[in-house]
């Protein structure tokens, strides 16, 4: 059976750290990004089942990330985010 992959895009590495452990834990294959340029040029040449999101990046916005990605492809993308106004 195939693992199910994953693309964290997340720019603090302890974060990004924390989520690939437990993902892997779980059985997952794991990537991660550290920018938006680095995520989205992975989301668009490698099969993910599953993109966890960093709203706010270098590079790239988790926003410009996911309007790029919407123009040639449905993988399902989880927003996680420290952001706290009710407005985000």
């Amino acid at each position: 059976m195939e693992l199910k992959r994953i693309l964290i895009v997340e720019d603090d590495a302890d974060i990004a750290a924390i989520e690939r452990d437990y993902l892997e834990l779980g059985g997952y294959a794991v990537t991660i990004a550290p920018d938006g340029t680095t995520g989205l040029d992975a989301a668009l040449h490698q099969p993910f089942d599953l993109i966890l999101l960093d709203v706010m990046l270098p590079g790239r916005t988790g926003w410009q990330i996911l309007a790029s990605l919407r123009r040639v492809s449905q993988v399902p993308v989880l927003f996680l985010t420290a952001r706290d106004r009710v407005e985000d």
